[in-house]
């Protein structure tokens, strides 16, 4: 079940603390942003300062390689309405967006990169164990999209290495955004307060 009071939250923040997770990872593994991480390690208490923020669960999905299966027809069918066949690489930001990735480029015949969000200096990188990108048309697939920091590093990174990034796409759109870094943005769901 997932928790959802604040209390509740806080303990899973402080047990992934106890675990090793950094920040990042720990929004990751919640699906939260990472301001909401913060506050709720503060001790945040009043309303006032309280961010604005929407658990997405997709466990459900996650849980079952057909179930990621099935929703990757669906990131294909946007990327193919978006794009047509104008790209050569499936880019999964680490670590939910992996599994998506690899279901695309399965789907689509495409090279699979991987870029991991965590770094040393925090700015992430593309993994060099999987595809080359320089030179290559990219799209970019991740879980849920909040604030949309690591999706803008991921791009600036991929840009840097000598990508062109054609889209990125997101099970989960947290937010009013409908592009990152002058790239269109595509959520299958968009979930915000209004």
């Amino acid at each position: 079940m997932m928790t959802s009071s604040v209390d509740d939250l806080r303990a899973t923040v402080e047990e992934y603390r106890s675990k090793g997770l950094n920040t990042q990872q720990i929004a990751d593994e919640m699906s939260l942003s990472q301001t909401t991480i913060k506050w709720l390690s503060s001790g945040g208490v009043g309303s006032e300062d309280r961010p604005n923020d929407i658990r997405v669960g997709w466990r459900s999905i996650a849980v079952k390689a057909g179930r990621i299966e099935a929703i990757s027809y669906v990131f294909c069918d946007i990327l193919e309405e978006e794009i047509g066949d104008d790209v050569d690489t499936i880019v999964g930001i680490s670590i939910n967006g992996i599994a998506f990735a690899q279901a695309i480029g399965g789907q689509l015949d495409l090279d699979l990169a991987v870029s991991r969000s965590i770094s040393d200096d925090g700015a992430g990188h593309i993994s060099e164990v999987f595809a080359d990108v320089e030179g290559k048309k990219c799209v970019v697939v991740d879980d849920v999209l909040s604030g949309g920091t690591t999706m803008a590093k991921t791009v600036n990174n991929l840009r840097a290495a000598g990508a062109e990034v054609k889209l990125c796409m997101v099970l989960a759109n947290k937010s009013h955004r409908n592009e990152i870094e002058g790239v269109p943005l595509r959520g299958l769901v968009r979930v915000v307060t209004v």
